[in-house]
């Protein structure tokens, strides 16, 4: 019963690899095993790649200073932390809030059974994650030392260890996320928040990497008194991989506590765990006059609800805006700084710099694409919208408008950042905030455009008109291309007209294009999404 129990869990969590959800059938062996090469190369490969160069870069000087132990401590809790950080919502959708809890709990099936099909499975998936940086730190250690009998044990143990502690802390976590996420009205906020975080922290943790270690390995001494001092049980720890026999004995017995006091706490708990429904405060009938809403604002509140709804639809379209807002940040914070040194490079190409600040503006403004596949996520129920006595120019604009209303704000913050870090002149004001929000209803008329063009009602899942049709990449490609043109186009033969006059023409271009694909939504746009 546990081993069907097992590989049922193992195949939904790859269900993926061996099932088109898109095609709605299975894939074929080919498919299957190219998914999976494709995946082993990134995880072991890319990833796996790029922690054994960290170790690299660790080992050698730690071992020479006779601090080893503290090698394992570090590549520990780095396992530690992408352990936690990948299997933790894992736990909570697998163990806690997994659909077919009421279902297997209705069955003649122990609950320990469950309990354990489920933790091997919470098990495996931390040992992934925090398996592609301590494999390769024990990989490197043994290739620089000459390992013995105690080191290889040690290597060994650590692994395992390192992937209990995981499972533990993932328990955990996972309870406490879990508990939050049923309590919550919307879940999409706290998901989208919560990959927001992931995402900065992946940032700066990349920047700053190369800064970090240089820092540790030139103290490295001042820094191995401090944990000792301080944090003891990590010199413990780190001796496991070390090959030192007491430390190995210790951690093995604190971890197996730790374990055991896990499973007896999940055991007794679980069937009021995995049945808990929402316990937030219940909604009070309070009566109050209804106010009418134009039409305008009332299909515009319906597409901002879709928007917020769905935590794939906010990052996959909207998380760009990020981006938006750090240019808009560091040229407000080091715009003054950085026009100096782009002066020096282009400083023989006369009035560059605006044309270069417009044409990148009009390129991030392209990475927000919610209208692209706005239509198709209507899905089934296109008819509802189909049926009602509007107009369908008005329902197209009300999509536009909900583009427009996340991507402006965010564009006019940069463009006034740019003109700051350039003391613009009153028209190079005028180029640097019209361009832009010109080339913004371009681009959402063109995303509108596509999505009629290329819609797709039948999908199973929302991910494959958001992320992975054909016309979210046409828009993607050719939106950036636009805003290439724009710079690209300056040097070709702007230059000659000057770059007040050349400006004008892009804004009048950029004018034109917007008017004629508005002009084709209201007339041949609408009656097109009348007849899907």
């Amino acid at each position: 019963m546990l081993g069907t129990m097992i590989k049922k869990q193992l195949m939904e969590i790859f269900r993926g690899y061996f099932y088109d959800a898109k095609k709605n059938k299975a894939r074929s062996k080919g498919a299957t095993i190219l998914l999976i090469v494709l995946f082993a190369l990134l995880m072991f490969g890319l990833l796996g790649g790029m922690f054994y160069a960290m170790a690299s870069s660790l080992c050698g000087p730690l071992y020479a200073f006779g601090l080893d132990w503290l090698y394992f401590a570090l590549t520990g809790l780095v396992a530690l932390f992408l352990g936690i950080f990948g299997g933790v919502f894992n736990t909570f959708t697998g163990l806690y809030l997994a659909k077919d809890n009421d279902l297997l709990l209705s069955m003649p099936i122990p609950v320990r059974t469950i309990v354990a099909a489920r933790l091997v499975t919470v098990y495996l998936m931390g040992l992934l994650y925090s398996g592609i940086v301590i494999i390769p730190a024990v990989i490197v250690y043994w290739t620089t030392v000459r390992p013995g009998a105690a080191q290889i044990v040690g290597g060994i143990l650590i692994v395992l260890l390192v992937s209990a502690i995981v499972l533990v802390l993932t328990c955990l976590l996972g309870y406490g996320v879990a508990r939050l996420s049923v309590k919550l009205k919307n879940k999409s906020y706290f998901t989208t928040i919560i990959a927001l975080l992931g995402v900065g922290l992946y940032y700066f943790f990349y920047f700053k990497a190369t800064e970090l270690i240089q820092d540790f390995l030139n103290n490295l001494t001042v820094y191995a008194e401090k944990v000792e001092k301080n944090l003891g049980f990590m010199k413990t720890f780190g001796q496991v991989g070390t090959g030192e026999w007491v430390p190995m004995a210790v951690s093995v017995a604190a971890v197996f506590a730790l374990c055991a006091v896990t499973w007896i706490i999940l055991l007794k708990s679980f069937t009021k765990i995995a049945t808990a429904s929402n316990s937030g405060t219940k909604a009070v009938y309070k009566e109050k006059t209804a106010k009418m809403q134009s039409l305008s604002r009332a299909l515009g509140r319906k597409e901002m609800n879709r928007f917020t709804a769905s935590a794939n639809y906010m990052l996959n379209t909207g998380l760009p805006l990020l981006f938006v807002l750090v240019a808009a940040g560091a040229l407000f914070i080091k715009g003054r700084e950085i026009m100096p040194v782009l002066e020096s490079v282009f400083g023989g190409v006369p009035g560059l710099i605006p044309v270069l600040l417009i044409g990148m503006l009009c390129g991030l403004s392209a990475m927000t694409d919610p209208v692209v596949p706005s239509v198709s996520l209507e899905g089934k129920s296109l008819w509802i919208l189909q049926s009602l006595p509007v107009d369908p120019w008005e329902i197209l604009k009300a999509k536009m408008l909900l583009q427009l209303k996340i991507t402006v704000p965010v564009l006019l913050l940069a463009a006034v950042g740019a003109g700051y870090a350039i003391q613009a002149d009153p028209l190079e004001w005028l180029f640097l905030i019209l361009i832009p929000l010109l080339s913004a209803v371009l681009y959402a008329a063109f995303g509108l455009m596509l999505g009629l063009k290329f819609v797709n009602l039948t999908w199973t899942n929302e991910i494959y008109p958001i992320k992975q049709s054909l016309s979210v990449l046409v828009y993607m490609l050719l939106g950036m291309a636009y805003g290439a043109a724009v710079i690209g186009l300056y040097f070709l033969g702007g230059i000659g007209l000057g770059p007040e006059l050349y400006l004008t023409i892009v804004t009048a271009v950029t004018a034109l294009l917007a008017f004629l694909l508005l002009l084709w939504l209201k007339k041949k746009g609408a009656a097109r999404f009348a007849e899907l």
